[in-house]
C-alpha cells in the first residue's frame, strides 16, 4: 500500500464496518435513514434525554430496540457508557442475521401497540 502511494497511484480501501454512537450521531443517522438498527438502553438518566428516540424511530421505520443496561453498550464502543448505538452496516456474510434481528425488534418494539398504550405508566389516566 505505500508503495502504491508512492508511485501514484489511487488505492481503493473497504470502508470499515463500525458502530455509532452518540445520541447527536444516532439522530442524525435515524433522520436520514441510514441506521439499519439502533440500540437503546433504558437506564439513561435523565431519561429525557432518550425518550423520543422510539417515536422517531417509528416515524423514520427503522428497527429498535431498548436493553438492559448502558454500560453494556459501553463496552461495545469501548468506553464507560453509551445511551445508545446505531449500526449503519454490517460484512456481506452477516446481512441475513442483521435482517432476521431487525425484523424481530420491528414486530417486538415498533408495531407493537400494547407498548404505546402502556407508555407513561397510565397513572393519570382512565
Amino acid at each position: 500500500m505505500a508503495e502504491a502511494k508512492k508511485n501514484g497511484e489511487d488505492m481503493k480501501t473497504k470502508k470499515p464496518v463500525v458502530i455509532k454512537f452518540g445520541l447527536n450521531h444516532v439522530t442524525n443517522l435515524i433522520e436520514q435513514k441510514q441506521a439499519k438498527l439502533v440500540v437503546i438502553a433504558h437506564d439513561v438518566d435523565p431519561i429525557e434525554t432518550v425518550c423520543w428516540l422510539p417515536a422517531l424511530c417509528r416515524k423514520k421505520d427503522v428497527p429498535y430496540c431498548i436493553i438492559k443496561s448502558k454500560a453494556r453498550l459501553g463496552t461495545l464502543v469501548h468506553q464507560s457508557t453509551a445511551t445508545c448505538v446505531a449500526l449503519t452496516a454490517v460484512r456481506q456474510e452477516d446481512n441475513a442475521e442483521l435482517s432476521k434481528l431487525a425484523e424481530s425488534f420491528k414486530a417486538q418494539f415498533n408495531d407493537n401497540v400494547e407498548i404505546r398504550r402502556r407508555w407513561g405508566g397510565g397513572i393519570m389516566g382512565q
